[in-house]
């Protein structure tokens, strides 16, 4: 199989950019995070930081991925 070097750095620009919208929504997420745990709702706050988790998690994976592309 040929290996097609600009796909693979198409595919990871886009993850990049995806990867930076991520960003972008985990501190927006962890900003409504605080807000919840200051005004007294921990439920919301828990859920949030859940959130916060999984972003994290996602985006540790999608940056291995776009360094075995760029690789």
């Amino acid at each position: 199989m040929p290996d097609n070097t600009d796909a693979h750095i198409a595919t990871a620009d886009v993850l990049t950019l995806l990867l930076h919208n991520q960003h972008a929504l985990a501190a927006a997420i962890e900003e409504v995070a605080l807000w919840a745990r200051t005004t007294g709702s921990s439920e919301t706050h828990e859920n949030a930081v859940t959130a916060l988790e999984t972003l994290d998690a996602n985006a540790s994976a999608i940056t291995a991925g776009i360094f075995k592309l760029r690789s």
